[in-house]
């Protein structure tokens, strides 16, 4: 069955994703078209290159991700000099070794540019700091001055997942100047909207895999000093956009994958760890297929192409 898949942020929790691919793979599950943030970023492109559920388990089972953060080099190795490049460079790692990662394996399934794509097949979610607005990737890049289907895969992948403060920021620069480039989640986490048409109708039936609790489950946050205060803050300001969309009537199309308790940017993660989230995605994955309208593979309510 052909489905449009849409796959949330989460930093290294995106394991979780792992597992939920690989059970609609092995039910029988094919996209259409792919869209993502950040870690959803990440396996919605892995995907659309052509790699298999245990495809990606195995690649990144085997990828010493340590070996993908890449600090700057100083001439005075001490704490303070790592806390002074950070304000001068706007991030502790510099994100070249993970973009090059990136490349290294798309380009192994002769995936280079997003012409090597059928059109409209790969969306990816940024956020451009310097003019305060989301970028949809590569649909806005014309607003750049720039042919979408020349742009990079590895390098828009790489703008999608670029955390604020732990990744310096892309340096966009374009025949309209230069932009500040971060993480997609900054601003839609989980862009469930993309593909939308005009009149808010999907072409087909549509998944989303969301690394949260649904809205039932989840409970108020403790906040009792100024860490609790930013960690709050930030995950409200980057979720307030993609819970407005959510509804009781989308929320039906949601495979929720909860993993809270799991740290987005812990590269030394254990192998057991990562099995955890991988069974969790698979688990909730199964759970939701039980219940899922569309998973008898009706179409009504799809606009016809």
């Amino acid at each position: 069955m052909l489905i449009d898949g849409v796959f949330a942020g989460g930093g290294l929790k995106g394991f979780a994703l792992v597992g939920a691919y690989q059970v609609l793979e092995e039910q029988g599950y094919r996209f259409k078209r792919l869209a993502g943030t950040s870690a959803g970023a990440i396996i919605a492109c892995f995907i659309a290159a052509g790699y298999s559920g245990k495809e990606i388990e195995a690649m990144m089972q085997e990828e010493n991700l340590e070996s993908l953060l890449d600090p700057r080099k100083s001439l005075l190795p001490i704490p303070f000099m790592k806390w002074l490049g950070l304000y001068r460079r706007m991030g502790l790692y510099q994100g070249k070794a993970l973009e090059d990662w990136f490349f290294e394996k798309l380009s192994e399934k002769g995936l280079y540019t997003f012409s090597d794509l059928p059109p409209g097949s790969l969306k990816l979610v940024a956020s451009d700091l310097t003019h305060g607005k989301m970028i949809v990737l590569p649909d806005d890049l014309v607003h750049y001055g720039i042919e979408p289907g020349m742009f990079p895969i590895a390098r828009a992948l790489r703008m999608s997942c670029n955390i604020p403060f732990f990744f310096e920021p892309v340096r966009f620069r374009a025949p309209t100047g230069e932009a500040i480039v971060v993480d997609g989640g900054v601003l839609s986490n989980f862009p469930m909207w993309i593909f939308d048409d005009a009149e808010g109708k999907k072409e087909r039936p549509l998944i989303g895999m969301k690394l949260s609790s649904n809205s039932k489950e989840m409970g108020g946050r403790e906040i009792t000093n100024a860490l609790n205060l930013f960690e709050a803050l930030f995950s409200t300001m980057k979720n307030a956009h993609d819970e407005r969309y959510i509804s009781r009537k989308h929320e039906k199309d949601i495979i929720f994958i909860p993993v809270e308790q799991y740290s987005a940017t812990q590269f030394n993660m254990e192998d057991e760890q990562k099995d955890v989230l991988m069974e969790i995605g698979r688990s909730r994955t199964n759970q939701f297929l039980q219940t899922w309208p569309h998973a008898n593979g009706s179409k009504r309510n799809f606009r016809v192409i």
